[in-house]
């Protein structure tokens, strides 16, 4: 299985969908599915009527899950959306980004 290039925490940059443009970090990443959820975009409706657990009911938001190729890492240096390469630094892999050069994680 290849290294992960997108991870929890990551601040990215959605290329396309209604939210196209959008930064947010990524609160979860779903590998087997390929999907990842990031905080704030593709925020779901969902009406629920009332019942015993929840006697007012309403209307709930939340994030779903999106294809992380709908996502691209924020470049570190100008928080545009960049690839991301691995490269041994001081013998330790690490994820940099293709655009500036930048590390992304220490």
């Amino acid at each position: 299985m290849a290294a992960a290039k997108i991870k929890k925490g990551d601040s990215v940059v959605v290329l396309s969908g209604k939210d196209k443009g959008m930064t947010g970090t990524v609160s979860k990443v779903l590998p087997k599915e390929g999907k990842v959820i990031v905080e704030g975009a593709n925020v779901a409706t969902r009406h629920r009527k009332p019942s015993q657990a929840n006697p007012q009911g309403g209307i709930d938001r939340r994030e779903a899950p999106m294809h992380i190729a709908k996502v691209a890492v924020a470049d570190p240096k100008d928080g545009k959306p960049t690839r991301v390469r691995f490269e041994e630094r001081d013998g330790k892999k690490v994820r940099v980004a293709v655009k500036s050069g930048e590390t992304i994680d220490g």
